[in-house]
């Protein structure tokens, strides 16, 4: 989950092969589709293994891999200062589908824009979903995904909900595992970032009336990262919004649909021009609990309870929300998903936020009707936050053993 803070990366022009279109087949799915979760555990995958053979699939004259390899092994970027914005990469995974719901063989092109007809059915009625996830580069240069196959499950319900095929889990993972090794030289090196991947599907074809769009295109793309908020691990000011909401009761808040977080631009603008980092939103109807911050989920300790507002169709289940909750719990802390009020916040120990691309962030601040509530902490960050952040980085990045087999490596 991307929480809303002005970017500070600087758009960097690199596509050393955009005279040449490449592809690269995404292998169907072996069964029909399913919501049912792959098992995904510490596997290894590199280009080679892919079975390009007897399924009458054109060979590039010369491989992604050693095209980017030969140009550098490293993109040459000043990394000690990577922000978090867009950094435009080498190439981008592309797909179509009919309403029939069965995708074409996917290729690997030049990042580049796409054309939509002006009638697609994303431009006129927000019929889109995207998801976000990162890979990180090890020490021994290795490449290690994180629960993609959590974002894929995600993508497909969001889909279900938004009247669109999705990829199979098995389509999206090898997708992602394509595009990451095509620009392989734009993950950070171990420690200055990682390299911010996003899957987006879209209604792309033209519709008038309001209904289903007739075609759908599935894209990743990606982008080296460094902090998501310009603080780094520091704590963030929030102000609790009482005015606008995200989300309602049997709407769209718990998909990660793209019209959700144009909604919270104009509270999170408003925000910003007081000081504040970003908008805590409380829920529509008693507007007294807990939802979300624009696009990370919030956590309350209290002791040793860590409390988060229970996920009932206003809140989107975070894949690190998830992560968090599972870490805390082996920690030895109390774990209650819940409704959680805003008064509890203002007594609470600690507050941290948490998401995909700030991963937590601690909370230094609340202002809520006009009274601040400051929380204590080394340097702002609390002991609780800390502790999960180092827990959960150290998994991401493959620094401490994978027990709970939520990593994916790429050799």
């Amino acid at each position: 989950m991307e929480c809303g803070a002005t970017s500070h990366g600087a758009l960097l022009a690199a596509a050393p092969l955009a005279g040449r279109r490449h592809r690269l087949p995404l292998l169907p799915p072996a069964s029909p589709p399913s919501l049912q979760l792959i098992q995904i555990q510490n596997r290894l995958y590199s280009m080679s293994p892919l079975p390009l053979k007897d399924r009458g699939v054109r060979r590039c004259e010369a491989s992604l891999a050693s095209d980017y390899m030969q140009a550098s092994e490293v993109a040459d970027l000043d990394w000690e200062n990577l922000g978090f914005g867009l950094v435009q990469t080498d190439y981008m995974y592309i797909t179509k589908c009919s309403s029939d719901g069965d995708f074409s063989e996917g290729e690997m092109v030049p990042f580049g824009p796409i054309a939509l007809n002006p009638s697609s059915g994303v431009l006129n009625y927000g019929q889109g979903l995207f998801e976000g996830l990162k890979a990180y580069r090890k020490t021994d240069g290795s490449i290690l995904l994180f629960r993609p196959e959590e974002n894929a499950l995600r993508m497909r319900i969001g889909a279900e909900r938004m009247c669109m095929p999705a990829p199979t889990i098995e389509q999206f993972v090898d997708a992602v595992k394509q595009t990451v090794l095509a620009n392989k030289r734009w993950v950070p090196p171990t420690g200055k970032g990682s390299l911010y991947i996003r899957p987006l599907l879209m209604g792309s074809g033209a519709v008038l009336g309001l209904a289903p769009a007739p075609e759908y295109t599935f894209i990743i793309f990606v982008s080296p990262v460094g902090n998501y908020f310009k603080e780094g691990l520091a704590p963030i000011n929030l102000i609790v919004e009482d005015k606008f909401h995200r989300a309602t009761p049997g709407g769209t808040g718990n998909v990660k649909t793209i019209g959700n977080y144009a909604s919270v631009l104009m509270a999170q603008k408003i925000a910003k021009e007081k000081g504040y980092s970003d908008v805590l939103y409380l829920d529509a109807v008693h507007k007294k609990y807990l939802e979300e911050v624009s696009s990370c989920n919030i956590f309350v300790v209290k002791g040793n309870v860590i409390s988060t507002p229970a996920v009932k169709g206003t809140i989107l289940p975070g894949i690190t929300r998830k992560s968090i909750i599972d870490v805390a719990l082996s920690k030895g802390f109390q774990v209650e998903e819940r409704l959680v009020s805003v008064d509890e916040l203002l007594e609470a120990d600690e507050v941290f936020c948490t998401g995909t691309a700030v991963v937590v962030s601690p909370v230094g601040s609340i202002t809520y009707q006009g009274k601040r509530v400051e929380y204590a902490g080394t340097k702002g960050v609390g002991v609780v936050s800390q502790q999960l952040y180092t827990s959960l980085t150290s998994l991401q990045m493959g620094q401490a053993e994978d027990c709970l087999g939520w990593t994916v490596q790429l050799n």
